[in-house]
């Protein structure tokens, strides 16, 4: 039986509605549409989605977010961490900023390689990976001295993606994991075995099924990211290849009290029409998350 904590700790995400950071990701919906949209499907939180999306000012920002009777759970900043010469410091400072004035509880970390988008990804020299893990321990411990929960996200594209990588994180850092299942099936990796040889390790839950062809294409060389996400590369929650039921078993199995994010991530090619659009893709997979949690 999963717990009533688990059910209540439901959080949506604005790239469900196509809203990403990516230059050229797509049509990008406005804020008051998407988060209504959230709070008629019964959703009580959500992360805040990429730079632009809600207001800069972190006040404002809570206050948008009260207005349409959502908690803010925190959410997804890409930073570069794997060059000697940068500091992620200021940037993350701003987001956590953010964070605290919307009591908003996580900061996910995705470790990017600086280039626009997740097409290109080069390998680092052992320099560059000593330099990574120490930037993430860095984090971890400024986050947590501003009562943050700072999580790291293996994320197609980025420079922690595969298990490889998610080993030496665990191995050479002490950073918590978020979760995200259909960027680890699509790379390969196993979500439930991870989080049952590490559990003390994860912080975070990003909940995404995906389309095994098609992630087999992108891993393959034959499609790029974004090409395959245009063409279906993450389904509805059930729909896919990704075996959620175990991996909430496995979370629960745990005592994971953290927040299950719904991601089913899009592009748009224009608005849609008032009551269609990822709306109703959303709806389903929230329906399936209810009955897994029920």
């Amino acid at each position: 039986m999963t717990s009533d904590v688990s059910r209540s700790r439901t959080a949506g995400a604005p790239i469900s509605w196509g809203v990403c950071e990516v230059p050229g990701w797509g049509y990008q919906m406005p804020a008051p549409r998407v988060l209504a949209e959230m709070r008629d499907l019964g959703l009580r939180a959500t992360e805040f989605g990429p730079s632009g999306f809600l207001p800069v000012d972190p006040r404002q920002k809570a206050s948008l977010l009260a207005d349409f009777g959502l908690e803010a759970v925190g959410g997804f900043l890409p930073v570069v961490l794997h060059r000697a010469e940068h500091d992620p410091l200021p940037e993350v400072d701003v987001f956590a900023d953010a964070c605290s004035a919307a009591g908003a509880e996580v900061v996910v970390l995705a470790a990017v390689t600086g280039l626009d988008g997740y097409d290109v990804r080069p390998e680092l020299d052992p320099a560059q990976w000593k330099t990574l893990l120490a930037n993430l321990d860095l984090l971890n411990e400024h986050l947590a001295g501003r009562g943050l929960l700072a999580v790291v996200h293996p994320h197609m594209g980025t420079l922690i993606e595969n298990d490889g990588d998610v080993r030496r994180v665990l191995t050479g850092s002490s950073i918590a994991l978020c979760i995200d299942t259909g960027h680890l099936v699509a790379a390969g990796a196993d979500p439930v075995a991870i989080t049952l040889a590490a559990p003390e390790r994860v912080g975070h839950v990003h909940l995404k099924d995906v389309d095994a062809a098609l992630a087999a294409r992108v891993t393959g060389g034959e499609l790029s990211f974004s090409d395959a996400v245009a063409n279906g590369l993450w389904t509805v929650l059930g729909e896919g290849s990704v075996d959620l039921e175990s991996m909430i078993g496995a979370l629960q199995q745990v005592g994971y009290q953290g927040w299950y994010v719904l991601e089913h991530d899009v592009m748009l090619g224009q608005e849609p029409p008032p009551g269609a659009g990822p709306v109703h893709a959303v709806s389903r997979s929230l329906d399936y998350l209810r009955r897994v949690l029920a």
